[in-house]
């Protein structure tokens, strides 16, 4: 089959390598699309793999094509997606189904093979089902999508809240889609390109409601929208220093902050931009990666990834739209170029089988 392998830190070719052979307990899937993540940049051009050789990609969705021994034979043909994470089942978060904190986890496409491969294996826990009305393209972004409900889930804005978010990439994006489907009316958004403001807009968002960063003081425009006020919950989707910093020094008294963007840098936090989190009570959590129960827990359907999914198969949310870029597994590393020499403007870029 054909599969990007990345040999090195900087080196990554189209090759031609084995076909996996699923085992116990996994299944074989043919991949349908797969997304880039703004995480495989770095891991592909700067940091290097946890192991290398490695097939990177951990957003994909396809068709179980094969299975290994101790899987259901029901699982031939069917449409999945899948949750990359590989928790140990055994550690004290796992215990407590809080596989997302797993302490000895493995992960598709960044601790074992991916999805950037015409065939990958990957354990039947891990396979969620997609409604026949749910595309592969749609399914190959329900990483990025229960991310953002994820962060969501952290600080509970309720339909009354001003809510801010801060940072308009995939993942920024993605949480003012969810929020304005679990109707919350008061969405400001902070970006810093004319596309992300074309694209929220698209979404729902007024005019009046972007904030363009580049020209414009955020404080002040967050004030001035909220009578001095402040707002009740800030997602920031950046990661660096001083998003992080304008993030709690524009959070009302008792305002949520949730950070979300994956750091850039050292964080260090001003004097008074600390004394704002212990004199107006703020709560500031962290969120990472999605809550999932696997495919046969009874309640699955609570998890993010499910409640995703029932909101796809529902139309609710549209996720497609957010999809700049299309290439075949052949024209795949285009895809890399633009994303880490940022020579397009882009949201998503998906490989399509």
């Amino acid at each position: 089959m054909k599969a990007w392998v990345l040999h090195d830190i900087g080196k990554i070719t189209l090759d031609e390598v084995s076909v996996p052979q699923p085992a116990a307990g996994e299944v074989l899937l043919k991949v349908h699309a797969a997304g880039i993540c703004g995480s495989d940049i770095p891991r592909i051009y700067d940091t290097g793999a946890h192991s290398m050789p490695l097939i990177p990609g951990h957003e994909f969705a396809g068709e179980v094509v094969g299975t290994g021994a101790e899987v259901k034979d029901a699982w031939i043909g069917k449409r999945v997606g899948v949750f990359p994470l590989i928790p140990c089942r055994e550690c004290r978060p796992c215990r407590e189904r809080r596989y997302e904190m797993c302490r000895s986890y493995s992960y598709l496409g960044s601790r074992r093979d991916g999805g950037f491969a015409e065939y990958v294996a990957v354990p039947e826990w891990n396979l969620i089902e997609l409604a026949d009305n749910v595309a592969y393209e749609e399914a190959a972004m329900s990483e990025p999508m229960a991310v953002a409900v994820h962060a969501i889930r952290r600080v509970q804005p309720e339909p009354s809240d001003t809510v801010v978010v801060c940072g308009l990439g995939t993942i920024g994006e993605l949480i003012v889609m969810f929020l304005i489907d679990m109707g919350i009316k008061n969405v400001l958004v902070i970006g810093n390109k004319d596309f992300q403001r074309q694209s929220v807009l698209k979404m729902g968002i007024s005019a009046d409601d972007f904030c363009d960063s580049r020209n414009t003081d955020i404080k002040k425009w967050i004030m001035e929208r909220t009578g001095g006020y402040g707002a009740d919950v800030v997602f920031e989707c950046v990661g660096n220093r001083t998003t992080v910093e304008q993030t709690v020094d524009i959070a009302a008294p008792a305002g949520r902050v949730c950070m979300v963007g994956n750091p850039h840098s050292d964080m260090e936090f001003a004097r008074d931009i600390y004394w704002k989190i212990l004199r107006h009570q703020l709560v500031v959590t962290g969120t990472w990666n999605s809550a999932y129960y696997g495919s046969d827990a009874a309640d699955c359907g609570s998890d993010d990834w499910h409640y995703v999914q029932k909101r796809l198969a529902e139309g609710a949310v549209r996720p497609a739209e957010l999809i700049t870029h299309r290439y075949g597994i052949d024209e795949l590393e285009k895809g890399f170029e633009i994303m880490h020499g940022k020579t397009e403007d882009y949201v998503k870029i998906m490989m399509k089988l």
